[in-house]
C-alpha cells in the first residue's frame, strides 16, 4: 500500500517529476560518456606506447642505463631464442641502441639511433605499416636509415611544409626527396667518436611528434659494424599474448638469468602507470560533482513536494499513519524518481560507449596538438563493466541521502496545524 501511494505521488506532478528524471538521466549519460572517453584515451595511449616504444617488457644486461647503452651488451645472443620459447611470449626484437647526433646540410639534431632487424621490428612495432614514403629497408650496398615525418620535414626530405594544404582537388600529398644523405655520429664501445654516412630510404609516422623527431631506425648490422661488435645486441623487446602475463615472464627470466634485468612497460614508462592509477580517483571526483548537483535538484524537488502536501501529510498522520511510514513514503518517492531516471541514463551511456567504441570519435582537427602528447586522433571510448556497478551504487546512495532532509521536514509537521494549513 505504501508503495502504491508513493508511486501515485511521483506522477501527481508529471512535469516536475519528468524534469528530475531527465536531469538524473542526462547527468549519468554525460558522466559515463566522459569516463569512457577518458578511458579510451588512456587505453589508446598505453597500447600505442607498448607497441611502438616499450613493448610489454624489455631485457637488458644488469646495470643498463639509458644514455650509457654502449657499456652494456647482452652476454649471449642466444638468449633471444630462449625467451621466444617461454609461455606467453609471441614475438621478440633484438636491438642495438645509440644516442648521438644526426648531421646534414639542414642542421644537426640529437637523436636515438635504433639498430634493428627489419623483419623483427616490423612484426614488433608495425614500423613497415607506418611508412608514409619511400621503402622499408630496401636492398642497398650503402647504409640506409628510416626517419620520422617531423625529422624528415626538418631535413628537407619532405619538401612541402604542409602535407595537408587544401587545394581544389583536396589535400596535397607530400613530396619526398630521398637524395638526402645524413651523417650519424656517436661514441663507440671505447668512448671514441665514430661516424658513418647514411642514405634516407623511407619516412614513417608515429602519431607522436617527439618520436618522429628523435628516433632513427637503421639496420642492426650497420650499427654493429660502427661500434665494433658484430652480432652484439643491447636490448630484447618482448611482446606477450596477454599483458597480464608480464610479471610471470619477468620472474622466469630473472630466475634463469640473474645477470639480466627485465623491466615491464610500467617501469619503462611510469607516466602510463600513473595515468592508469589516477584515472579511478579523477573519474570518481568527476562523477561525484555530477551527483552532488543532482542531489541539490532532488532535495529541492522533494522539499517542494513536502511543502505543497502539508495538509495531506497532516491528514495522513491524523488518521493513524506513523512517522516512520511517512518517512518511508518520502524516501520511497525519491528512490522511485531515481530508479526511473538512472536506468535511462545508464542505457544511454552504455549505448554511447558501444557505438563510438566501434566507430571511434574523429578528432583529426586537433591532430597536431594530440600528436605532441602521443595520442591518436581517433579515440575509441570504452569503460570496464565494473564502473557501471559503482555508478549505480553511487546514484542510489546519493538518492537516499538527498531524501533524508525532506523526509525529516515532513516528520516535523504538527498534524493539527497541518490540517488547518491553507
Amino acid at each position: 500500500m505504501l508503495f502504491n501511494i508513493a508511486w501515485r505521488n511521483v506522477w501527481r506532478h508529471p512535469v516536475r517529476s519528468g524534469i528530475v528524471m531527465t536531469a538524473i538521466a542526462l547527468g549519468l549519460w554525460s558522466g559515463i560518456a566522459m569516463m569512457a572517453f577518458s578511458w579510451g584515451i588512456s587505453e589508446s595511449r598505453t597500447r600505442d606506447v607498448i607497441q611502438t616504444q616499450t613493448s610489454h617488457l624489455q631485457v637488458h644486461a644488469r646495470g643498463y642505463e639509458a644514455g650509457e647503452e654502449m657499456q652494456f651488451f647482452l652476454p649471449d645472443t642466444d638468449i633471444q631464442q630462449e625467451i621466444m620459447t617461454l609461455k606467453g611470449v609471441v614475438k621478440t626484437s633484438g636491438r642495438i641502441l645509440a644516442n648521438g647526433m644526426l648531421e646534414s646540410t639542414k642542421g644537426n639534431f640529437g637523436v636515438q639511433i635504433r639498430g634493428v632487424d627489419p623483419e623483427e621490428e616490423a612484426a614488433m612495432t608495425g614500423l613497415r605499416d607506418r611508412m608514409i614514403g619511400g621503402e622499408y629497408f630496401p636492398e642497398s650496398s650503402r647504409p640506409i636509415a628510416i626517419i620520422g615525418e617531423e625529422l624528415a620535414r626538418s631535413l628537407g626530405v619532405i619538401e612541402d611544409t604542409a602535407s595537408a594544404v587544401m587545394v581544389s582537388e583536396g589535400p596535397q600529398a607530400p613530396t619526398f626527396n630521398f637524395r638526402r644523405n645524413l651523417v650519424i655520429r656517436f661514441q663507440d664501445i671505447n668512448g671514441e667518436m665514430t661516424s658513418s654516412k647514411f642514405k634516407v630510404a623511407g619516412v614513417y609516422t608515429a602519431q607522436n611528434v617527439n618520436l618522429e623527431k628523435s628516433q632513427v631506425f637503421v639496420k642492426a648490422s650497420d650499427l654493429q659494424q660502427m661500434v665494433g661488435n658484430p652480432g652484439g645486441i643491447q636490448e630484447i623487446a618482448v611482446m606477450l599474448d596477454d599483458i597480464q602475463h608480464t610479471d610471470a615472464v619477468i620472474a622466469t627470466i630473472s630466475a634463469s638469468h640473474p645477470e639480466l634485468e627485465a623491466k615491464s612497460w610500467s617501469k619503462l614508462a611510469p607516466e602510463l602507470e600513473f595515468m592508469a592509477s589516477s584515472f579511478d580517483s579523477s573519474m570518481r571526483i568527476f562523477i561525484g560533482v555530477i551527483l552532488l548537483a543532482l542531489a541539490f535538484g532532488i532535495i529541492n524537488t522533494m522539499l517542494m513536494a513536502v511543502m505543497e502536501r502539508t495538509r495531506e501529510l497532516g491528514m495522513l498522520m491524523s488518521i493513524g499513519m506513523t512517522k516512520p511510514k511517512v518517512f518511508s513514503m518520502i524516501m520511497m518517492e525519491t528512490v522511485l524518481l531515481t530508479l526511473i531516471g538512472a536506468p535511462i541514463g545508464l542505457l544511454a551511456g552504455w549505448g554511447f560507449t558501444k557505438y563510438f567504441g566501434r566507430a571511434g570519435i574523429d578528432l583529426s582537427q586537433f591532430e597536431k596538438g594530440m600528436d605532441s602528447y602521443g595520442i591518436s586522433s581517433i579515440v575509441y571510448p570504452d569503460l570496464p563493466s565494473g564502473y557501471y556497478t559503482e555508478i549505480v551504487i553511487m546514484v542510489v546512495i546519493t538518492a537516499l541521502l538527498s531524501a533524508i532532509y525532506p523526509a525529516l521536514r515532513a516528520l516535523k509537521l504538527n498534524p493539527a496545524e497541518a490540517v488547518r494549513a491553507i
